[in-house]
């Protein structure tokens, strides 16, 4: 007995049954070719995209930078404006009046900071000395002298110092670099002005416009925030370090103030560490270790009442933002774009949230006890409360 080839999809679901024709499960559907080919297509993409980040991170940063430094000079240039300059020389003029401004600031502080770093160091060996001798005198230790010290940490760490002399070197060079681009992308922004505005704007329907200009009046607001509080905190800081050095009586107490306010504020993360080295070298060299000391437990002090305190509630205030919020986002733009990042965390967070704000539809609220304090008790149902008897207790 023969058997009959079994028909395929075609043959069985064709025209005779009336019924429309079905896929043949042993053959890949039409599509999956096509769909293949896109699916690689958009992995390369995502791939060079995120390879293309990374490489010009620094690119985007030094931008991102420059953007918000022409916000910043935006007040000035205009003041500059409407009295009579062009633009492109009020830009000019605003960015080397800055620049200048920032020079002066270095070339004092930094006189005085190489001078006493140099006192230090002339200071080091009688100080190891002394060291030497109140340890063999109350202990009875004995410690190798300086110049072996140094033979063997020569010995040691020889190539290691090279290698960070040149890597010092190179970052050096980067930084040259990065800054200089930074300057051309700020005065060029600055000159533009409303050109550049309405260049992005003749792309847009009306509706945009009106959404671009309002989003970039939004960020200049907030950097402008951003460096008002800045120089609040660098007056704060200013004040209190006068006060303290006033107290322990160290020398150039003004000028080291000033310097440890502006820098702790205004360069980002190691500013801090940078401001606090200059006052607590000079009470080094000019009055002692117990000086120093002191000074130096009260830059710590102080960066945390900073840190907790005044940062918070400066930035809160300036920027309209939760000062929890503020300290998080400063954290995690630190943590992705290094001290860069965490200087520029609150002028981009807060025009974020003031977009957010604008976009973000509100709602009514629910009534519930959770989004409310308690009512404060008065002074005499406290009193009853507290002196209340068990059998004055109500039932549950």
């Amino acid at each position: 007995m023969t058997s009959e080839p079994v028909a395929d999809d075609a043959a069985t679901f064709g025209e005779d049954s009336g019924r429309p024709l079905q896929h043949d499960s042993r053959r890949p559907p039409r599509w999956f070719s096509r769909g293949l080919v896109m699916a690689a297509l958009a992995v390369f993409v995502a791939a060079f995209a995120w390879h293309a980040f990374f490489q010009l991170k620094g690119l985007i940063v030094n931008v991102l930078i420059a953007f918000f430094i022409a916000l910043a000079l935006e007040p000035m240039v205009l003041w500059l404006v409407r009295r009579g300059w062009k633009r492109g020389l009020a830009a000019g003029a605003a960015l080397v009046g800055t620049i200048i401004f920032a020079l002066v600031i270095v070339g004092l502080f930094g006189n005085l900071f190489v001078q006493q770093l140099l006192e230090l160091f002339r200071n080091v060996p009688a100080m190891y000395a002394d060291l030497q001798d109140w340890l063999s005198s109350r202990f009875d230790v004995t410690i190798p002298d300086s110049g072996v010290l140094v033979k063997e940490a020569m010995g040691r760490w020889g190539d290691d110092v090279a290698s960070g002399v040149l890597l010092v070197g190179t970052s050096v060079v980067s930084a040259l670099f990065a800054i200089t681009t930074i300057l051309l992308v700020v005065y060029y922004l600055s000159a533009a002005g409303p050109r550049f505005r309405a260049a992005v704007c003749a792309r847009l329907t009306p509706n945009r416009q009106t959404e671009v200009l309002m989003l970039w009046e939004t960020a200049q607001r907030k950097a402008s925030d951003f460096i008002t509080s800045r120089v609040v905190l660098a007056a704060l800081s200013s004040v209190f370090t006068f006060a303290f050095l006033t107290i322990v009586r160290t020398p150039y107490a003004l000028p080291l103030a000033l310097f440890t306010g502006i820098v702790s504020q205004f360069v980002p993360t190691i500013g801090t560490y940078i401001g606090g080295a200059l006052p607590v070298t000079v009470a080094l060299t000019s009055q002692g270790i117990p000086q120093a000391v002191a000074v130096l437990a009260f830059i710590i002090g102080y960066q945390q009442i900073e840190n907790y305190i005044f940062s918070p509630k400066v930035s809160a205030k300036a920027l309209q933002m939760n000062p929890a919020v503020a300290f998080l986002v400063v954290l995690a733009f630190g943590a992705v774009f290094g001290a860069i990042g965490a200087f520029l965390a609150l002028p981009v967070a807060a025009t974020v949230q003031a977009v957010m704000d604008t976009y973000w539809k509100r709602h009514e609220l629910v009534e519930s006890e959770l989004l409310r304090d308690p009512e404060p008790q008065s002074r005499a149902r406290r009193d009853h409360d507290r002196t209340r008897t068990p059998k004055e207790t109500p039932d549950a």
